[in-house]
């Protein structure tokens, strides 16, 4: 059974840290692009960050450059979003996504999800 499964999120003081796991099985994860993607309450879904299969490229919208960093351990399956400095309007739940190989940072060109994890950060 091909599953991603999210780990990581919690409650933490604006300024603080998380790092956002997303592993997988049922399939070779480093073939695979990996996207981050969040959802607040009465938002639409958005990207926040994505990796390219080889590790080589990586993306991130514009309000959590210089604060996110994705990344990838090919030999542990498992994609990490790690997250510093984080605010207020960062709280949403947060998924991973995969697409085999090609590169795209669009929601609809990812089909296979996790079931998301929820960030919180206080004021």
């Amino acid at each position: 059974q091909v599953q991603l499964v999210e780990s990581g999120g919690g409650l933490v003081q604006a300024g603080g840290s998380l790092r956002l796991s997303c592993a997988a099985s049922g399939l070779t994860l480093s073939s695979y692009t990996v996207g981050w993607f969040r959802q607040a309450p009465g938002k639409e879904r958005e990207f926040v960050a994505a990796i390219t299969w080889s590790g080589v490229a990586t993306d991130y919208v514009d309000s959590v450059k210089g604060r996110f960093t994705i990344s990838r351990d090919n030999a542990k399956n498992t994609v990490y979003l790690q997250m510093n400095s984080l605010e207020p309007k960062d709280t949403a739940v947060y998924y991973c996504a995969a697409r085999f190989q090609a590169w795209t940072t669009a929601i609809r060109g990812y089909n296979i999800w996790g079931q998301g994890t929820q960030v919180t950060v206080s004021s």
